[in-house]
């Protein structure tokens, strides 16, 4: 899976050594939030010092993560594990021409003051008036 956006948050590295093998591991979690009409965050980590190097992940940057969803059971409960395998950077130019780009436009002109929704133009108002019942009442609610 990817997901592509700015990086804002590096957490501190962890590290410690492995009870069943004796080698050192180290890991560092990161947060990303993505350029969405509703922005979303992702934290995800990165497993073993030699990719924390390679990546060099900085807050602020543009990045597309590509990772690997895994969960796990401890006393119960089920974890997520979101760990990154490739990191790529973006462009910030090409960011903020896509976030142009994709903003919905709003082709709807404001009306002036004491002007009515249908213009001289022929355009139709929005809603069309409600329809008046038997009774010559236009109120649909029963109470």
């Amino acid at each position: 899976m990817e997901i592509q956006g700015k990086i804002i948050a590096v957490l501190p590295k962890q590290g410690g050594t492995s009870k069943r093998t004796g080698n050192q591991w180290a890991s560092q979690d990161y947060v990303i939030e993505t350029h969405e009409q509703y922005p979303r965050k992702c934290a995800f980590r990165v497993f073993g010092e030699d990719k924390i190097n390679q990546f060099a992940i900085k807050s602020g940057e543009e990045l597309t993560v590509s990772f690997d969803i895994d969960a796990h059971e401890y006393q119960g409960r089920w974890f997520n594990n979101i760990t990154a395998w490739q990191v790529q950077r973006v462009d910030p130019a090409a960011v903020q021409a896509s976030m142009e780009g994709s903003q919905p436009q709003d082709n709807a002109a404001p009306f002036a003051a004491g002007a009515s929704p249908a213009s001289d133009n022929g355009a139709q108002a929005p809603f069309p008036p409600a329809p008046e019942d038997a009774n010559g009442s236009a109120d649909d609610l029963p109470f």
